[in-house]
């Protein structure tokens, strides 16, 4: 395959991942997977939550094109490392830098990466399956915009 047509797929699919990964978090996450999900908006107990089995659900679709684009179709092989980019993208700052699983990441002070954690924690303002903003986790909307939101009920 082309290095470009390689490059430009695995983009594509890295920053689409951001909208299947908010649609997935608003409407299934919040929606009817809510059963694993709410472990995400209560303390956690231990090094695990229920949550955590989305990343092995979400792994299937990513070996799979692995395998696919090995194998069958090269195309393929750039989807899953895109799909497997945002995984490790999530993993570090959703895990790692938010909810603080890695201890040893600072908090940001200012600046973009700032506004993905305060998105994110007002996003966990809510503890329950309805009510909740900012479903996206790359994208930020302005912290005024998301309280202003939070306010009104979402």
């Amino acid at each position: 395959m082309n290095p470009l047509a390689f490059f430009v797929i695995f983009a594509v699919v890295l920053a689409g991942m951001e909208a299947f990964a908010w649609a997935t978090h608003r409407y299934v996450m919040h929606g009817w997977g809510w059963g694993w999900h709410a472990s995400h908006h209560a303390p956690r107990e231990g090094m695990f939550e229920r949550n955590d089995l989305y990343a092995v659900v979400f792994a299937v679709p990513a070996i799979a094109l692995f395998w696919i684009g090995v194998n069958r179709w090269s195309p393929a092989l750039p989807m899953g490392l895109g799909v497997t980019a945002y995984g490790l993208i999530y993993l570090i700052f959703h895990d790692g830098l938010v909810h603080r699983r890695f201890p040893f990441l600072k908090s940001p002070k200012s600046g973009y990466l700032k506004r993905l954690v305060q998105a994110h924690r007002i996003h966990h303002a809510v503890h329950a399956k309805d009510g909740c903003v900012s479903f996206g986790f790359l994208y930020a909307p302005p912290v005024r915009v998301l309280k202003a939101k939070l306010r009104q009920g979402a």
